[in-house]
């Protein structure tokens, strides 16, 4: 006896991306990207700050100071 079994894959569903779909992708890229180079710029100021005070010690105590007013 042979039996024969079908099986289906069922509906081939294809998707279109809309103009919405894609301005929004690019603008979830584009946030991502300025805040990436706002979070580097604030890192790279961080890292002068304590290089031209003369390391962490000195940079904290000038921070407090200028916080301060001392």
């Amino acid at each position: 006896m042979t039996m024969t079994v079908k099986t289906s894959t069922g509906p081939i569903v294809k998707e279109q991306a809309t103009v919405e779909t894609e301005i929004s992708k690019v603008t979830v890229i584009a946030i991502t990207a300025v805040s990436a180079a706002i979070g580097l710029w604030g890192l790279a100021c961080f890292i002068g700050g304590m290089i031209a005070s003369g390391g962490p010690l000195a940079f904290i105590g000038s921070w407090f100071g200028a916080v301060s007013g001392m």
